[in-house]
């Protein structure tokens, strides 16, 4: 599932992977952080490596990955995290290692390198990684200077390269069981298209779908990759489902959320998708995460945590 990163705004007793015991690597990954470091002109910028923060309150380093993104020619941009992403069910990390190849690690395991020219050669940070819940798929969206240069998606077992969508599409996902590619795309006069590929990256579906939908990101794919849905947020907040292949509205339950914005949005099961909700604080950056009855509209809060207060950006798992 999607991974987003978000600006938080202070220290880090990091555990080296290697000293995660056996019996905690079980334990889930909730989120990535990088450290937020004050610039000669009062600033902040993103410094030192990537954390894992994980559920049982246990942290680890990614000492192979690289922290601050690299330009095109090799050099540090200085400023701008390196791209990274979790998978819903916290158990993978995609990442770009020093030496500037992809790789994905699975937590208690091994770790898969991606071939030399998996990505083409341009700025780290034109680079977004999207891993499916189970953590099986990845796709690579680069964006270029006109837009959307096109995704690849690849086999994170293997590092196979499984297929490639076009430019001018921006992943926004994966299916809820993995098995698709969600993403967006501008029409003329500035339409929003929803599109539907296959892991191999072949199109299946393609919909202008209704405004309640566009304009309330971020959407969601269920597992039978065609079922979207979307939360329209504040006061009379109501969660909508939309059939891409009918082209109609399928449902709309009206819902309570806790306060925050909504910044994650996963299909979880076949009747329930799961919000991630950010909140500020004077402590921090709050993330509330919740479970909608998809059928009834029910809310049931899963999880609640503050994000390291140091953090310049953070990578929350999806799902």
């Amino acid at each position: 599932m999607r991974t987003k990163i978000l600006v938080a705004l202070g220290t880090v007793l990091a555990l080296s992977w290697p000293g995660v015991a056996h019996a905690e690597s079980h334990d889930m990954i909730r989120y990535a952080s990088i450290k937020s470091c004050t610039t000669k002109d009062e600033g902040a910028k993103a410094c030192g490596g990537w954390r894992l923060v994980l559920h049982n309150g246990k942290r680890a380093t990614l000492p192979d990955a690289q922290g601050v993104a690299r330009e095109a020619d090799g050099s540090s941009n200085g400023y701008v995290p390196a791209p990274i992403a979790v998978s819903g069910n916290g158990m993978r990390v995609a990442y770009l290692t020093k030496k500037g190849r992809l790789a994905v690690r699975t937590l208690g395991g091994g770790v898969t390198e991606f071939a030399k020219d998996a990505l083409p050669k341009v700025a780290q940070y034109s680079v977004t990684l999207r891993l499916s819940d189970d953590g099986a798929r990845l796709a690579a969206g680069i964006e270029g200077d006109d837009g959307p240069a096109g995704a690849r998606i690849f086999d994170t077992a293997t590092g196979d390269l499984l297929g490639t969508v076009p430019a001018g599409v921006s992943v926004l996902g994966f299916s809820g069981d993995g098995d698709e590619l969600f993403a967006s795309a501008q029409a003329e006069e500035s339409v929003t298209e929803l599109v539907v590929y296959s892991d191999t990256g072949d199109e299946l579906r393609r919909t202008t779908p209704p405004q309640v939908i566009a304009v309330n990101v971020p959407q969601a794919l269920a597992g039978d990759g065609r079922t979207v849905a979307s939360l329209v947020a504040g006061a009379k907040a109501e969660l909508v489902t939309y059939d891409m292949s009918g082209d109609q509205i399928t449902g709309r339950k009206k819902v309570k959320l806790p306060a925050g914005d909504v910044n994650m949005l996963d299909w979880t099961g076949d009747t329930q998708v799961t919000a991630h909700l950010t909140s500020g604080s004077s402590g921090g950056t709050r993330m509330t995460i919740v479970e909608i009855d998809t059928e009834t509209g029910a809310v049931r809060t899963r999880d609640r945590y503050t994000v390291l207060r140091d953090s310049f950006v953070f990578a929350a798992c999806g799902g």
